[in-house]
């Protein structure tokens, strides 16, 4: 029998929910599936690993792959935000959400398992923080299509050529639409 997730992680996943503004008007408007609707623990499905969305290590029950790619959600995210409590991810997927312009915080830092981000369209600005620097297990990367009214993502302190030293195990980097303020390196 496999293990329920952690209560810990759970609680991690309702207040990330409930801090989401989504429902169906955003599924009418932007054509998304609200996956998190189907995260309702008062109703007897207390193991989040069943969730959708949602994938957890066979062997701990720790909650290490999060698909919430064109889920409706909206609003920003912030420092407190609970998703920086799930620190066995390893795979998290936000893709074309709206996150209200809102910057990346330097709490990503608490995410050091992942091997693959995807913020790709999710209405992110301001500057990519250094934290994203000691994410060294990173293989993907894609800040791609967050060119918003209001800011775009920007790569200036953090300079290409950091990005590409420190994250040494990166295969895919999508980069596309963010603002970039340093040398880009022929090779």
């Amino acid at each position: 029998m496999l293990p329920l997730c952690h209560d810990d992680e759970r609680s991690a996943l309702l207040q990330f929910k409930e801090s989401r503004i989504s429902g169906d008007f955003y599924a009418w408007k932007f054509d998304c599936r609200p996956t998190m609707a189907s995260w309702k623990p008062e109703e007897g499905n207390v193991d989040c690993c069943s969730w959708d969305g949602v994938h957890c290590n066979e062997n701990t029950g720790h909650v290490i792959k999060l698909d919430l790619s064109h889920s409706c959600l909206f609003g920003s995210i912030n420092s407190s935000s609970s998703l920086f409590k799930l620190v066995h991810l390893e795979w998290l997927n936000l893709a074309l959400n709206d996150f209200n312009s809102s910057e990346i915080p330097p709490e990503i830092i608490n995410l050091s398992r992942l091997s693959y981000l995807n913020l790709s369209g999710t209405s992110l600005s301001g500057q990519i923080p250094s934290e994203i620097l000691k994410l060294s297990n990173l293989m993907s990367l894609d800040f791609s299509l967050n060119d918003v009214p209001g800011g775009r993502l920007e790569l200036q302190k953090l300079s290409f050529i950091n990005l590409v030293e420190k994250l040494s195990n990166l295969k895919t980097l999508d980069l596309s639409d963010v603002s970039i303020q340093s040398t880009i390196p022929h090779n």
